[in-house]
């Protein structure tokens, strides 16, 4: 097809052609008074305006292009959960629990069927995807090449078959042919980062034993498996790694920098040192990746402060005299070092930043967040801090970041945490600026780094904010980017309380439901105590009765939850809140619930149901009442008698029961 750019050429081309011819037929009519003057001047616009055409060249669109497109048009709505959680909404995640849950399961899935591809991949030969995705199709993970030769050495090493490629590395030394080094640099990075373990392969299903079982047992197990595997990725004396490295008849840079990152890697710090000391003494310059190694295990092998920064200061120096490069994982290994510096590292991070920005390496987000970790703990207020962070962020507004270091995750959760703790809101908002920018985002980290920020910041929000801004972010967050703990409700209802804006509680009241915190039992007492500490409007206390009666079915454990425990505050404040909605019948229930959980009623809250009693005209409810009172055995049973043999309209019956009741109290009190 071709492009549009060459049809519109094409139109200008030959409706200006056109256009011009018209004019000169027009204006060649007497009436006109066409001269060759003008004529000349027509054909001359005629050749600057055909001469000034660009047509452009042909523009290819990638295979993406209509996605990307399409995807551009469509915005994030912040009343849906995530796109992840879609494929199901019966399974969609409510709680923090369940989303971690979830997540893992898709993981786990996601494993278990790409184990099953890979295992079997004579049954997923074709390929119907357009564009072609590659990640989808099996890979080849068994082997093919069973002869003794490079070539399977070179499969089992892109397999990542330890084992396998140390065993055929053996036996092509005991044949007596010769390895490329090329091959042997490969070998050695391999054996050197797995630690001379294979690796787990992914999906793999576990064994019978892991199965069987109760769920401790599982527990026990995994922590015990877990101990051994840091035991066994832990670098050991003389293993296959060092035992090839000591048998090559030639050594180069390379080999000595497979085997100093490994162990750097897996914890032998001080071994790593005595390699890099081998390698000064065959004559050889070490590469950066060695110096990037050795620069973060220096605070490892030095016990004080300034020995470390001088180890490290000495590797930088060797580098300048060996002409090495410096890339950004140098500084930002400098910098993560310097965290272990004490109050030293202020000064000298902002001497390495500069260093950075000399050589023209732009810090990427880890270095900022090292810087952040530095200042934070040296500083002896939040003021210097926010300062350096405050400095930070008008560097960084408005940049777009794709991640360059492991560590660029750490940064927005470092920056809203120093935020959160020295109550900085405005500070805050240029944060989520910066996540906002293009892609950002992503460097969140994973789904849980991304709560634990959302949640720092929506907790800063609900304590700095106007109660109208806290709603609109508590909309725009949750559900589809932050799933609140019981803090983050805490901090909401606080804003509620602050702001006197208590009628949105039944509201509250449904999302704390329908994301699965209806069962903290301290987060439900306290949606009481707001709704029944002051009276409110008729209207406003209609809809907390219809809350309270809500509430009430979590306690009995209504949709087949488990029940809460009844306590004497819960009892009590559902009960005033149907008095306060006049639901006589309803509140009546709720006393007869104090004698059957064993709990005693207060007597302001008897007091008040005799109050609505007198209102409502119900004489018999009022010695319903008393009887109830004697039978708690309260003090106050004798008063309340009194009050109602002298406020209501009773029959002789109903007289002689309370004044039985009355003189039998008296009794009892003397």
């Amino acid at each position: 097809m071709a492009a549009p750019g060459r049809h519109v050429g094409h139109y200008i081309q030959r409706n200006g052609r056109f256009l011009t011819n018209n004019l000169e037929q027009l204006f060649s009519h007497r009436s006109f008074g066409w001269t060759p003057c003008l004529r000349q001047q027509a054909a001359e616009a005629h050749k600057e305006f055909t001469e000034t055409i660009v047509i452009p060249r042909k523009k290819t669109w990638s295979k993406e292009a209509v996605l990307e497109a399409l995807a551009s048009t469509a915005s994030r709505d912040p009343t849906a959960y995530n796109y992840q959680f879609q494929d199901d909404p019966y399974l969609s995640p409510r709680t923090s629990t369940e989303f971690k849950l979830y997540s893992l399961s898709q993981e786990s899935g996601r494993s278990a069927a790409k184990y099953f591809v890979n295992g079997n991949p004579k049954f997923f030969t074709k390929d119907f995807a357009e564009p072609h995705i590659p990640c989808l199709m099996p890979e080849t993970v068994s082997l093919r090449l069973e002869e003794v030769s490079e070539e399977a050495l070179k499969e089992r090493i892109s397999l990542r078959k330890v084992s396998a490629a140390v065993d055929m590395y053996d036996q092509l030394l005991q044949a007596g042919t010769a390895v490329s080094m090329e091959t042997t640099h490969e070998l050695l990075d391999l054996v050197c980062f797995y630690c001379d373990k294979d690796p787990v392969q992914e999906g793999a299903p576990q064994t019978e034993e892991a199965q069987e079982g109760g769920e401790d047992l599982k527990r026990r197990r995994f922590k015990i498996r877990q101990t051994l595997d840091s035991l066994q990725w832990t670098w050991k004396e003389n293993n296959n790694a060092e035992r090839i490295f000591s048998a090559l008849p030639e050594r180069d840079t390379r080999c000595y920098s497979a085997l100093i990152r490994g162990m750097v890697k897996h914890g032998a710090y001080a071994k790593a040192f005595s390699m890099y000391t081998d390698l000064l003494n065959e004559k050889l310059t070490a590469d950066v990746h060695i110096f990037n190694a050795l620069i973060s295990a220096a605070s490892s092998v030095r016990d004080k402060y300034a020995e470390r920064w001088d180890l490290i200061e000495d590797l930088l120096t060797q580098m300048s005299q060996h002409k090495v490069q410096p890339n950004l994982l140098t500084f930002n290994s400098v910098l993560k070092a310097l965290r272990r510096c004490g109050s030293m590292a202020k000064m000298k991070s902002i001497q390495t930043l500069n260093e950075m920005k000399a050589l023209g390496i732009d810090p990427s987000l880890a270095s900022f967040d090292h810087i952040l970790s530095i200042f934070y703990k040296a500083a002896s207020s939040g003021q210097h801090t926010t300062n350096m962070l405050d400095e930070i962020m008008s560097e960084l507004n408005g940049s777009s970041f794709t991640c360059q270091d492991p560590n660029d995750v750490m940064f927005f959760i470092s920056a809203m945490r120093i935020c959160l703790d020295t109550k900085d809101l405005e500070l805050a908002y240029k944060v989520q600026s910066l996540v906002e920018v293009g892609e950002n985002w992503r460097l969140l980290g994973d789904p849980f780094q991304q709560s634990i920020y959302y949640g720092r910041f929506f907790s800063l929000v609900c304590g700095m904010e106007h109660i109208d801004v806290v709603l609109k972010w508590y909309k725009q967050l949750i559900p589809s980017l932050y799933y609140p703990n019981i803090q983050g409700l805490k901090d909401l209802l606080q804003a509620l309380d602050t702001e006197n804006r208590l009628d949105l509680l039944p509201q509250i009241w449904k999302d704390i439901r329908s994301l699965g915190h209806d069962n903290k039992s301290d987060l439900v007492e306290e949606v009481l105590m707001l709704m029944a500490r002051e009276k409110h409007s008729p209207e406003v206390q209609e809809s907390f009765a219809a809350c309270a009666l809500s509430i009430k079915g979590v306690f009995s454990g209504d949709r087949g939850r488990t029940s809460l425990e009844w306590s004497t505050s819960s009892l009590t404040h559902i009960t005033s809140l149907l008095l306060q909605a006049n639901m006589t019948q309803q509140a009546w229930e709720m006393l007869q619930l104090f004698k059957s959980k064993n709990r005693v009623p207060s007597e302001d809250l008897l007091t008040h149901f005799l109050l609505v009693c007198q209102s409502s005209g119900s004489p018999q409810r009022a010695v319903d009442l008393v009887q109830l009172s004697a039978a708690f055995c309260l003090p106050a049973t004798a008063e309340l008698a009194k009050r109602t043999l002298a406020e209501f309209n009773l029959t002789e019956e109903q007289r002689a029961v309370l004044s039985e009741l009355e003189s039998l109290n008296a009794e009892t009190s003397d």
